[in-house]
């Protein structure tokens, strides 16, 4: 690192743990899914691990060119009402403001956006604010991508100001997973908290939607990263996919809850993986990932439990609830159809089944439900 300034990496040739048969294997890899890391993330990975979870994160596989999965998983551009800009809950909207990010996970549902020819990023914003002026009913705008939180202060000011602009927007919301990928980004930069707390009001906040997947990821830096982003007025929270090989066991669930809990990060999704291409090797069944929850649950606090387990479906975030004897039980958290909201769904066990599409492709909602009202009334 030059001083503390984490270098990038965009070549597989720049990484020492990997020798040169290996680098030769994730060739056409890094032809199909980008790569994309830095000096400060890779000095978290235990290169005598060859299971190391952080490696895992972020160094490709060759299991990622098995045929699996789509670019879009959850039809995302079914949502997108103009150049940018999703629509698909009355209240939130979700702008994608650029394409790049700190690194990249490699089983990122977004990929689609860092491949050559997607478009779907913008850098002029001002359709999607006559859009959001027109929608009095969104009162909170997600910033995501690609990470906000790689572009300049100055540049990530210009769109929250514009955004805190409209009187009936009331939460801005940045993803980002700068905090887990390079601190120095938040620690460095005087300009970053200075900004926050001039958009972050008592009645009109800013979070910080953070991205740990795994605890060794909450190093001092990160630790020190998010007591200056909380100083500063935002309020910040974590959201994580559960990913095979990374946090699939309640141990390691369970600290990472706790642990961001003890910093005053509420543990906020735990999403199910989404079935986008390349994700296979990092799918873990929805029954499975339950029972692991549910194990993590049983060594956490009060405050360490506000995790949802969903999945980011095509029509809504479904919320795993639990299993009643064979009988797997959800709920729709939010839903694109607002008949849908907080509809209840059961469907016949299926140990395999890694989205609803696995369930519903076997029977239909309605079937199952009159199925298990039998079932219960007898």
């Amino acid at each position: 690192m030059n001083g503390n300034i984490p270098r990038y990496i965009t070549k597989i040739d720049q990484i020492a743990g990997l020798n040169l048969e290996q680098k030769r294997e994730l060739d056409p890899v890094i032809e199909k899914f980008t790569f994309r890391t830095n000096e400060y993330y890779q000095s978290l990975i235990d290169w005598s691990d060859p299971s190391d979870p952080i490696r895992r994160i972020v160094i490709p596989e060759v299991a990622e060119l098995d045929e699996f999965g789509t670019w879009d998983a959850s039809g995302e551009a079914d949502y997108t009402v103009v150049k940018g800009l999703e629509h698909k809950y009355g209240d939130t909207a979700l702008l994608l403001v650029n394409n790049v990010c700190g690194a990249y996970c490699r089983f990122c549902f977004r990929k689609r956006l860092f491949t050559d020819g997607n478009d779907e990023t913008v850098n002029d914003i001002g359709a999607a604010l006559q859009y959001i002026r027109r929608h009095p009913e969104i009162n909170n705008v997600l910033l995501t991508g690609g990470d906000p939180l790689i572009m300049s202060t100055g540049k990530l000011e210009k769109i929250i100001q514009q955004v805190r602009d409209i009187d009936h927007i009331r939460i801005i919301r940045i993803g980002s997973k700068m905090l887990a990928f390079n601190p120095y980004r938040i620690l460095n930069d005087p300009a970053l908290p200075e900004m926050l707390s001039k958009y972050s009001r008592p009645q009109r906040k800013i979070y910080v939607m953070a991205h740990f997947n795994h605890p060794r990821e909450l190093t001092d830096l990160a630790l020190e990263g998010i007591n200056l982003l909380q100083r500063a007025g935002a309020t910040v929270v974590n959201q994580t996919p559960i990913i095979k090989g990374v946090n699939n066991n309640p141990a390691v669930l369970a600290e990472l809850f706790n642990r961001l809990s003890f910093s005053g990060v509420p543990p906020y999704y735990l999403f199910i993986c989404r079935p986008t291409a390349g994700n296979r090797d990092f799918i873990v069944p929805i029954e499975e990932s339950l029972e692991i929850f549910d194990a993590a649950r049983q060594n956490l606090s009060g405050l360490a439990k506000h995790a949802r387990m969903c999945m980011s479906h095509h029509t809504g975030k479904i919320e795993v609830l639990g299993k009643v004897e064979s009988w797997i039980v959800m709920r729709y958290h939010r839903a694109a159809n607002r008949a849908d909201h907080g509809r209840i769904l059961v469907f016949p066990s299926n140990p395999d089944a890694c989205w609803l599409d696995d369930y519903t492709e076997h029977m239909a909602p309605a079937e199952a439900w009159q199925q298990f009202a039998k079932r219960a009334a007898s």
